[in-house]
């Protein structure tokens, strides 16, 4: 049975909801529904890394946030073959991080960047 759930969401957000819906979702609900559910699959694959592995880490963040995911890279240089900074523009930096090593320690970096507020994006590409 399904449960009701209320949730907030910013004006833009719901506009682009809106706007998705028009490509063939039959609802908001479904909308969200597929969108956790895509969520919660790969929030699953990214938990469940284990073996040596290889995988490319993106992040975005503002400048003024350095010093901190600077903190975070460095408890997980074991895992780190390369690591590219590019300050983009209006005060955003861009981070890509090639890593390579126990699966376990990358998925403890990737939880770790991405519960932190600091950091507006951040994606675990894992081939």
């Amino acid at each position: 049975m399904a449960k009701i759930i209320s949730m907030s969401l910013d004006h833009g957000l719901l506009e682009e909801i809106d706007e998705l819906q028009k490509s063939g979702f039959s609802g908001r609900s479904e909308i969200m529904r597929s969108g956790v559910k895509l969520l919660l699959d790969d929030m699953r694959e990214k938990k469940e890394l284990k073996d040596h592995t290889a995988c490319v880490l993106i992040i975005e963040h503002e400048k003024q946030y350095e010093p901190v995911i600077s903190k975070i890279i460095h408890k997980y240089q074991s895992v780190i073959t390369t690591q590219i900074h590019n300050n983009v523009c209006k005060g955003k930096c861009l981070e890509v991080v090639v890593l390579h090593g126990d699966g376990k320690k990358i998925s403890d970096l990737f939880s770790e960047i991405r519960t932190n507020r600091n950091i507006a994006y951040s994606k675990l590409i894992v081939p």
